[in-house]
């Protein structure tokens, strides 16, 4: 107890508790005592007495001894040195390289990389331009209907001609409809008067996929809950009921007892994998934001007798505007264009105010500081807080290619095609329930929230994106110079202008190589003010 005015407590306790704990104490220790003692621990090594003086042959049984000694303690070292020998021969077998026929670990990586070079192979030969144009003419083949899916913020630009002639002239009958997606993300004044402009050539069914649908074993437990089930706007899907109507009607129509077969095609990420996705109810079709996941055709069951077949997307042909191509064609996506010229070649067909409002960002002097200036905004930041260009560039593509950014395009008057008639038009609109179609859209509009005009950003259409379909018309990317050969012809085109022959130029690089620096005289006297040197007056 701290008595007061006292820096510390005494430590005095009284008689009675202290002799408790010396108690306590030597109990204790007569116990660890007892317990040594049972185990023979504590006990004192017995003194050898020796040879007595009066044993016979003393000397002789000491020598003995001694011997015994030292012959014991020769087979101890013996073994000491033994043990080290072989703790050093371990360790300078575990120090010493394996090769690679050796070493398990090093086998087992390079068989890893022999599989990984042989996927990456078959991938190659499985995934060219020319296999998915195949696929895409094998859903062609095996539908029945063809739906053409386009995104509502530039139908004209996702139209492909030779999809749909190739689809019109096909035998069989074929009949063409067009699906516009995203109409979440435009005016609804814009997407009205597209309808309308559509409407002229094929029927047209407004859509909005839902980009919540999980898979089949997620979906049975969230029946289970049903409070726990999103109700997000994201999760919302409109015309559905529409095109299921559509279809059903005109499998009643044409094939009463048989399987109506449905293709669903476009340019990459318009769309497809999410509206097959969403017909079905739950995500059957791998669908992302990055473009260009679906490689290879799949064929989904909706109903018994309706089967719907989803394909990768269209290869655009490289003769299509810049803009065009970049946001449907994959050349950013196959290494064949970088994503800050894409970004840049969109930049300049938006109006610098619109973008800037878009992405709250300060006014910007090239498509290099805007990426730099979003960088900062979205926080896409390297060591030293140095701006990450190329996620800042990808992330304005998916933007402009995903289901995120509102812009539009201007409604303008169009001529039918070559390919198209009065008479191909209304034979593709025989057997179809036009009357059902117009009403399911007026209640798809009605339904979905759409953006403010102000806040989506206006572009002007380049029309209809020409694609490939023909494995032979898919054009090679010419191999491209070697890069010193790019450095000289630059700096030879600074010094002397335009080269029109590389051969010259060679040569002509090759002899500035060669030769030594000359002067060239400069005559004297050409003007009166000249004060020009002659270097061929002291070197010659």
């Amino acid at each position: 107890m701290k008595r007061p005015k006292l820096k510390k407590a005494s430590k005095r306790v009284s008689c009675s508790q202290r002799y408790k704990i010396q108690k306590k104490v030597r109990e204790h220790h007569r116990k660890l005592k007892k317990e040594a003692g049972k185990k023979g621990v504590g006990k004192r090594a017995k003194k050898d007495l020796g040879v007595p003086n009066i044993a016979p042959f003393k000397e002789e049984v000491l020598r003995e001894a001694e011997q015994r000694k030292l012959k014991v303690e020769e087979e101890k070292e013996k073994r000491k040195k033994e043990k080290i020998d072989e703790r050093a021969k371990r360790k300078k077998e575990r120090d010493a390289p394996r090769s690679e026929s050796e070493n398990p670990k090093a086998k087992k990586a390079r068989m890893d990389t022999d599989e990984k070079e042989v996927s990456k192979k078959s991938a190659i030969k499985t995934y060219t331009k020319q296999f998915l144009c195949s696929e895409i003419n094998t859903v062609i083949d095996q539908s029945d209907v063809i739906l053409e899916v386009l995104d509502a913020r530039d139908p004209l630009g996702y139209r492909c001609p030779q999809l749909e002639e190739a689809v019109l002239t096909r035998p069989g009958n074929k009949k063409l409809l067009l699906v516009l997606t995203k109409i979440d993300l435009v005016p609804q004044e814009n997407v009205e008067k597209w309808i309308q402009c559509l409407e002229k050539e094929f029927p047209v069914v407004a859509f909005k996929a839902s980009t919540q649908l999980v898979d089949k074993t997620v979906q049975e437990k969230k029946r289970r809950f049903p409070d726990s089930l999103d109700k997000s706007r994201a999760s919302l899907c409109f015309g559905n009921a529409c095109l299921f109507a559509l279809l059903e009607s005109y499998q009643a129509t044409s094939k009463p007892e048989g399987t109506l077969k449905v293709g669903v095609v476009g340019f990459p990420n318009v769309g497809k994998s999410s509206l097959v996705n969403t017909m079905k109810g739950i995500r059957a079709c791998n669908a992302g934001v990055k473009r260009g996941i679906t490689k290879t055709m799949q064929d989904v069951f909706i109903q018994k007798n309706l089967k719907l077949y989803d394909s990768p997307g269209i290869v655009a042909s490289p003769s299509n505007p810049p803009a065009s191509m970049a946001l449907r064609s994959l050349q950013v996506e196959e290494g064949e264009e970088k994503a800050l010229e894409a970004v840049r070649t969109l930049l300049k067909q938006c109006d610098k105010v619109q973008v800037m409002l878009q992405y709250n960002i300060p006014d910007y002097r090239n498509s290099l500081e805007f990426i730099t200036l979003l960088a900062k905004k979205r926080g896409y930041l390297m060591k030293g807080g140095v701006a990450n260009m190329e996620q800042s560039a990808n992330t304005f593509l998916d933007d402009w290619t995903g289901a995120k950014l509102s812009y539009h395009c201007r409604v303008e008057g169009l001529s039918l095609p070559p390919y198209l008639s009065e008479t191909v038009v209304t034979e593709n609109k025989k057997g179809l329930n036009l009357l059902k179609l117009q009403t399911g859209n007026e209640a798809t509009l009605q339904g979905v929230k759409y953006p403010n005009k102000a806040s989506s950003i206006s572009l002007i259409s380049k029309g209809p994106t020409a694609g490939l379909l023909s494995p032979t018309n898919v054009v090679q990317k010419p191999v491209p110079k070697p890069r010193e050969e790019v450095k000289e012809l630059e700096v030879l085109n600074r010094e002397s202008g335009p080269v029109e022959d590389t051969k010259d130029v060679q040569k002509t690089a090759n002899k500035n190589k060669n030769n030594k620096v000359q002067f060239q005289s400069v005559p004297v006297g050409t003007s009166p003010n000249n004060d020009t040197y002659d270097f061929n007056t002291d070197f010659k």
